[in-house]
């Protein structure tokens, strides 16, 4: 399983429709669930980003699914960053010449 981490910035309608901000979290989780996504977190944050997850899934072709398919709501904008745990890492540095 591959790990992402999702960095998130409401958009205007995402701002004005903020009171429903948890509604649509539950409703993202279980988006992913179905989709075959884990959501390890998901936090609400201060500074650049609005909202930090951080998720887990079969690839990229299922993680890049779920973006879209959230950000074409329109209540936000992602930005989804390939994670490595130490495991990964370890490949890779073996790998490297």
């Amino acid at each position: 399983m591959a790990h992402y981490v999702l960095l998130s910035n409401f958009t205007d309608q995402g701002i004005r429709t903020i009171r429903d901000t948890q509604k649509r979290a539950e409703a993202f989780k279980e988006k992913a669930s179905k989709s075959g996504v884990k959501i390890h977190t998901l936090l609400w944050t201060q500074g650049k980003y609005d909202v930090v997850v951080v998720a887990e899934a079969e690839d990229d072709i299922a993680a890049t699914a779920l973006g879209l398919s959230i950000a074409s709501m329109g209540n936000i904008r992602t930005e989804m960053l390939r994670a490595f745990d130490s495991a990964d890492m370890g490949k890779i540095l073996a790998k490297m010449a």
